[in-house]
């Protein structure tokens, strides 16, 4: 089953929800909230060190479960292996983490950047396109169409044959009733 649409570009540039993640706008660590507000401060800490956080978009209320790995978005996620610091940056802004997440969302590949106060556990983010990693999945969607589409050829095939098959039999029926006939 293909990940992604078609013409993802088309998709990111026209649909209303990409546009409104598209533009800078106020974003919002969602995790454990039913705990005190220091303790998702740490929380919110440990989980980006591991390589994921909880985020939503406040204008939208789109909800967001992202991981800063390299691969996360083919699902290659090493959970021994740190963040690189560049998908996660404590150290770029004082009492802030800069982050970056790669994802695949409505069929549409996108980068994540974003930054979050380490106090308030709010900040900023945008969506963009990405470019790179839509080249490769719309390759993974040529060749599992290209594969559907042989199957579907080869299944009409045996069922062409069958049907040659069924025909060739009825009419061998025949000629032996017609010659037990005469």
């Amino acid at each position: 089953m293909p990940r992604v649409v078609p013409d993802q570009r088309h998709k990111f540039e026209n649909d209303e929800l990409f546009r409104k993640i598209g533009r800078e706008s106020e974003v919002r660590y969602t995790g454990y909230r039913d705990r005190s507000h220091e303790e998702r401060q740490v929380r919110f800490q440990a989980g980006c060190r591991e390589g994921h956080a909880e985020i939503a978009f406040v204008g939208t209320g789109t909800n967001l479960n992202l991981q800063f790995l390299p691969d996360a978005w083919i699902g290659e996620n090493k959970p021994d292996r740190p963040p690189p610091r560049e998908f996660v940056d404590f150290d770029r802004e004082i009492g802030k983490v800069h982050l970056k997440a790669h994802f695949i969302l409505n069929g549409v590949c996108i980068l994540w950047k974003g930054v979050v106060d380490l106090q308030r556990l709010d900040g900023t983010g945008a969506a963009e396109f990405d470019e790179e990693r839509a080249k490769v999945e719309d390759v993974v969607l040529r060749e599992t169409i290209d594969q559907q589409n042989r199957r579907l050829r080869e299944f009409e095939e045996r069922q062409r044959l069958h049907r040659e098959e069924l025909e060739r039999q009825a009419e061998a029926e025949v000629e032996v009733r017609d010659h037990r006939a005469s």
